[in-house]
């Protein structure tokens, strides 16, 4: 079997991968305790040890405003870390799956953007990000950089969470209505990132991965588009009665003011993934949809052991 490497094993995109990735081959995962990808070093000794086929990276500075204060530790990590593992893939022949961001733009366009559209980071974090683009690229292993937005899930720290608790906490929260994206399910990621991959290995007589002809970059994200409010209220439309407690309201970007600059339009087309690979994930409320029925049910076999 192929041996797979994934990092940020704790994560959001990272803990799903260790479950779809599973079927392909020996997955080995590490999360921040096991790797500090700060350190070179440390990086290069875990890809020869471990001598993966696949390396996936799904590990990331994500603290966008604290990168505005930090920048040092975000192009560490965003930056400089992206490319050692490829550089250390190249080396052992294996190939590399790397996860970006929509901040690499600056949200001006007026269109979702394609992977042909020039980046314009606009803080530290969109800055790092596409630094680690860079640094994938010219390190000159076989590899694919899917880039994502508003990516959501079960675990963690995101959005859908910080809302399903604050609605049951507060009488009235505000929420922007004027950034625009599409909400993407963790999981969605992680199951495109398995089927594309075994695309890659069936092209190969002997089962190897070849990216020889797809290496590049591809936006990954769920269809269609909304904003913070309307993902808020939709998020609000699955909570429990009990739990609707807050009135959301909608407010634009300049009533809430934070240290890093949003994009205004974080909405990616998906075409060159649809056209290279015949996938393309479900609209961004059909795959919430299921994510929250799956809590809900998670909730509900919680409660029922609580109470035997």
């Amino acid at each position: 079997m192929k041996r797979i490497l994934i990092t940020g094993k704790n994560g959001q995109v990272g803990w799903e991968l260790r479950r779809t990735l599973a079927p392909l081959g020996d997955v080995v995962a590490f999360g921040r305790d096991d790797l500090d990808l700060g350190n070179p070093d440390a990086i290069r000794n875990r890809i020869r040890e471990t001598r993966p086929d696949i390396v996936v990276n799904a590990a990331a500075y994500t603290a966008v405003d604290a990168a505005e204060s930090d920048p040092e530790t975000a192009m560490a990590v965003n930056g400089t870390a992206p490319g050692i593992l490829a550089e250390e893939a190249r080396k052992i022949g294996a190939v590399l799956v790397h996860y970006s961001t929509d901040y690499v733009f600056d949200g001006a366009a007026q269109a979702p953007y394609s992977e042909n559209d020039p980046p314009n980071p606009m803080g530290a974090y969109g800055k790092s990000k596409l630094a680690g683009e860079k640094a994938v690229q010219n390190a000159g292993a076989p590899h694919l950089i899917f880039r994502t937005a508003w990516v959501y899930g079960g675990r963690g720290k995101n959005f859908f969470l910080t809302i399903q608790r604050l609605i049951g906490e507060r009488t009235e929260l505000k929420v922007v209505n004027d950034q625009f994206g599409a909400p993407t399910w963790s999981r969605m990621i992680a199951e495109a990132t398995a089927q594309i991959l075994i695309q890659c290995r069936e092209v190969n007589p002997k089962g190897r991965m070849d990216l020889s002809s797809v290496s590049g970059i591809y936006h990954l994200t769920c269809g269609g588009q909304t904003t913070w409010y309307g993902f808020a209220e939709e998020i609000r439309s699955f909570a429990p009665a009990e739990s609707k407690t807050a009135r959301i309201l909608p407010i634009p970007t300049s009533d809430y003011p934070t240290p890093a600059k949003r994009p205004l339009n974080s909405v990616l087309s998906n075409n060159k993934l649809a056209d290279t690979f015949g996938i393309r994930l479900p609209d961004w409320r059909t795959a919430f949809h299921l994510c929250a029925e799956e809590m809900n049910f998670r909730r509900h076999q919680d409660s029922r052991c609580r109470m035997s």
